[in-house]
């Protein structure tokens, strides 16, 4: 089995004086999920839609089983876009059956209803189906020809925490058929779920990369207490941790809790609704891209 089944070398990506994406390179080894996270505008999007073969790279290559994605990539990729405009009328069966056909190569339709929990949605025109349902009709149209890679943009967006759950279970059952998964998402908690290796990109380049574990063991020793904003008191500057205040809380930055809680109890401060949490993605995505608002 090759090292990576899908690479990309050196992507480069201006529009005009713009240079979105900046000479970003990484592999992805077979039967990996593999997320790309970043703010907006920070190249994600272009970089996928490049390795998709959607938009063209000013410079820069592609590579399929060590070789230049072509039509044999094209092939054996599927593609669930964040959005997608099915024809109108058509049922659920109707557009698995549109969409096969359109392929030589095709994976059972039965396979894929069963995988996407599907069977009882057959008859539905696709327009009336809830956002959790259109979604597991994309990901089931993005499987139609057994892709070795499947790329999802941000699949769950706008679905309520249950759809999404469900969502994640499906992804779990395409990968335990030895799918790679590029997965792009605004969701932390999603890529820590799903992805085996994530990429962070800030500015066109890509600025971390690595397993969730990984990433966040090399960036944090330390963990994060939380307090209501209405108990403390005390003023954040005149104090020997980090605080950051928040609309509602404050959270300490500390890797002694024994005696960062003992300093508190000394100050009055109660501790009844305190909450100890380790350090998240959440944490390591704001820690390298920042707190400003991406337009």
């Amino acid at each position: 089995m090759p090292a990576t089944i899908l690479e990309a070398r050196n992507l480069v990506k201006r529009y005009g004086e713009i240079e979105a994406v900046n000479g970003v390179s990484f592999g992805v080894a077979p039967g990996v999920c593999f997320g790309l996270l970043g703010p907006n505008g920070a190249g994600k999007t272009t970089t996928v839609e490049i390795m998709e073969g959607i938009t063209p790279a000013t410079s820069g290559e592609v590579y399929y089983r060590g070789e230049p994605a072509g039509a044999r990539f094209r092939e054996e990729i599927g593609i669930q876009f964040q959005q997608t405009t099915l024809q109108d009328f058509l049922t659920v069966r109707e557009c698995l059956q549109l969409f096969q056909q359109l392929y030589t190569r095709q994976m059972d339709l039965d396979e894929i209803i069963r995988v996407c929990a599907l069977d009882k949605l057959l008859d539905r025109n696709n327009r009336k189906l809830s956002g959790g349902q259109q979604q597991r009709l994309l990901l089931a149209l993005a499987l139609v020809n057994d892709p070795q890679v499947l790329f999802l943009d941000e699949p769950t967006t706008g679905l309520d925490p249950q759809a999404r759950r469900n969502f994640w279970d499906l992804v779990h059952a395409i990968k335990a058929r030895n799918k790679t998964i590029i997965l792009t998402t605004h969701y932390m908690e999603e890529a820590y779920f799903l992805c085996d290796i994530i990429a962070i990109m800030d500015h066109g380049r890509i600025i971390a990369m690595g397993s969730p574990e990984k990433l966040l063991k090399e960036h944090f020793e330390d963990v994060v207490l939380e307090l209501p904003r209405e108990v403390f008191t005390l003023d954040p500057a005149t104090l020997p941790f980090q605080v950051i205040e928040h609309r509602e809380r404050m959270e300490i930055s500390t890797a002694d809790v024994d005696g960062t809680l003992q300093f508190l109890l000394k100050a009055g401060v109660p501790l009844k609704h305190l909450r100890v949490r380790p350090r998240d993605l959440d944490d390591l995505f704001l820690e390298l891209t920042g707190k400003e608002l991406r337009a």
